[in-house]
């Protein structure tokens, strides 16, 4: 796979012309009566849910094409940004619940599992979070309070409608220590066991998880299972990890994703794929899903802006199918898959790291049609 990966990007690097899969047209020439794809939830029933990320375009309905494709594919969804703390409370006393009320509607119409994203994390927080009403950095006792109060009105709104909650997002560096994030700096430590503490007390009936990237690092896994013994060991329920599948068509060894999956596992807790995609394009440094972390554009950070050629096509299907494999073989302790998007036109990864890219990372295109990789898919459960 990696081979046929480096042939096609070395020859569209000469400027040879080379057969490319348009965004124009379809993956392929089709029959006028091409039969429907099976659903991806059907084909995955009794493994583990699959989920997608949701935006206002898709839970308001007005996406009408990808909500064809939610609802025929999909038993679960994720809250994209409408339950981050910056949208959802952007302002001391103002609540932007509008957004996700119809989220959890659209959810409760379509008998799917829910979950909110996310109740507390370093990103997409407001300053004001963080201040008193001078502007002056909160105190330790106030900085509880606010993470109290914030729990209380999100979770305890939504308690008994939420089927999980990502409690605390990205606590960790790569190295598995945890993240200076100003939680952290004006509470200490324990903002962690506060967090799930709170979200217990006001969501009693809510799975509660962990979720991060890169946790098949052997460093940021070890830092994710310390985590979890540490709320154990105090008596503090955490139901379930999320290990976001921020993947690559070269990356990670499929052997660190099979030890964290694992890692996890032995916990007895719940072990969750979420956020996934495949990005197919070069970038420079390592993989990364920190937001902040952006690179400059460039002619050969953007080789196929008008569709994959054949070879990268064949290699991405051969990726997706061993993810899904793996996933597959551990249908016992994996209980949900969520795709970080619906179709490739919307994926966040056609902006990052480097804005305005053109990238192929989920199993629909941007014609809202199943790719290559689609079939391999969902072939694993009948092999």
């Amino acid at each position: 796979m990696k081979n046929l990966l480096k042939k096609a990007m070395r020859t569209a690097g000469l400027g040879v012309s080379i057969l490319a899969i348009p965004l124009t047209s379809g993956i392929c020439d089709q029959e006028a009566e091409k039969p429907a794809a099976t659903a991806l939830k059907n084909a995955y029933e009794g493994a583990f849910l699959i989920g997608a990320a949701l935006n206002n375009g898709h839970f308001t309905e007005r996406d009408a094409a990808s909500v064809e494709i939610i609802k025929r594919h999909f038993n679960s969804i994720t809250a994209e940004n409408v339950m981050k703390p910056g949208p959802l409370n952007p302002e001391r006393g103002v609540y932007n619940f509008e957004p996700a009320d119809q989220f959890i509607a659209f959810g409760e119409d379509n008998d799917m599992f829910i979950v909110g994203h996310t109740l507390v994390w370093h990103s997409q927080t407001p300053n004001w979070f963080y201040q008193d009403e001078e502007g002056n950095r909160n105190s330790r006792e106030a900085q509880i309070e606010r993470m109290r109060s914030h729990i209380k009105t999100v979770a305890g709104r939504y308690a008994g409608r939420v089927h999980g909650w990502d409690v605390l997002n990205e606590a960790l560096n790569e190295d598995g220590s945890l993240r200076p994030s100003l939680w952290r700096q004006i509470i200490g430590d324990d903002y962690i066991r506060l967090a799930f503490q709170f979200a217990e007390e006001y969501a009693p009936d809510t799975e509660l998880y962990y979720n991060d990237y890169n946790m098949w690092r052997p460093s940021k896994r070890d830092g994710a299972v310390a985590i979890v013994k540490d709320l154990q060991e105090q008596g503090i329920r955490i139901d379930g990890v999320g290990m976001q599948g921020h993947w690559g068509i070269d990356y990670p060894d499929l052997q660190q994703i099979i030890d964290s999956i694992d890692a996890f596992a032995a916990l007895g807790v719940k072990v969750h794929i979420t956020e996934l995609d495949v990005d197919v394009l070069p970038r420079e440094g390592g993989p990364t899903a920190d937001i902040g972390a952006t690179q400059a554009m460039g002619e050969a950070m953007n080789p196929w802006p008008d569709g994959l050629p054949v070879e990268v096509e064949e290699a991405l299907a051969e990726r997706w199918g061993d993810f899904f494999q793996i996933l597959y073989d551990r249908r016992d302790v994996i209980d949900r898959v969520t795709f970080w998007g619906v179709h490739d036109g919307q994926s966040w990864k056609n902006n990052f790291p480097v804005r305005g890219r053109t990238n192929y990372p989920l199993l629909f295109t941007r014609q809202h049609e199943p790719r290559p990789a689609f079939d391999t898919v969902i072939a694993i459960p009948q092999q």
